[in-house]
């Protein structure tokens, strides 16, 4: 199993298009290692575990039956699906890059892996709560603040570690990326609803799981 969640990992990587130079595939972090003092940075391809429910942040090419009308983000139970992985990516015009670190109170942007539209929010509400809807939006080429995330990391850690409680909170709407065990019935079945919330909220608390952890770009 470990063998092969590393032969799947190294293909992400290799195929990965991440805009920023490359790195050989054989510095990548696979998560098949230890998460102690794993640092995430830019360019990382992960898996957001809701620490509560343990489902996975998940996205597909379904959109949304109401509100927004945009492609739908759930949870999901399985750890193996393809559709769970999201590229950690910069706040556009900034000088971050490939591989550095991410300190806590700094906007990110996530890419869903497989469609390559980025993690959304708006005032839409969510299909079963009433929530802030969360989407998945836009392209390559097409991204703006409802894309924004503020990393919150929880207890003392100044920069983002695998091992580490985080919160995501939507710089335009102000919400929290939550999710809770209120569960789609049709197309999505089995799937929970993940949404926006203003509160803090034990149910809008994630960690990084699954994914290839890029290492730290020394500085020249």
């Amino acid at each position: 199993m470990a063998m092969g969640f590393l032969g799947f990992a190294l293909f992400l990587f290799i195929s990965l298009d991440l805009d920023q130079g490359s790195t050989s595939s054989a510095s990548a972090a696979s998560s098949s290692s230890t998460s102690q003092n794993v640092e995430i940075t830019y360019g990382t391809v992960l898996k957001l575990m809701h620490e509560k429910t343990k489902f996975r942040l998940h996205s597909h090419d379904v959109p949304y039956g109401s509100g927004s009308g945009q492609q739908s983000v759930t949870g999901f139970p399985n750890v193996d699906d393809s559709n769970s992985y999201w590229i950690v990516r910069p706040e556009p015009d900034t000088s971050a890059k490939q591989g550095d670190t991410i300190p806590s109170g700094t906007i990110i942007r996530l890419q869903h892996m497989r469609t390559r539209k980025w993690l959304h929010s708006h005032l839409h509400a969510s299909p079963i709560s009433g929530n802030l809807e969360v989407s998945c939006f836009g392209g390559e080429s097409e991204s703006d603040t409802g894309d924004y995330w503020r990393l919150i990391i929880e207890g003392s850690g100044k920069t983002w570690k695998q091992d580490q409680k985080i919160r995501l909170q939507h710089v335009d709407t102000g919400g929290y990326l939550h999710s809770h065990d209120k569960k789609y019935a049709r197309i999505a079945g089995g799937q929970q609803e993940v949404c926006g919330v203003r509160e803090k909220r034990a149910d809008n608390v994630w960690l990084a799981a699954e994914g290839v952890y890029l290492p730290i770009t020394e500085s020249k």
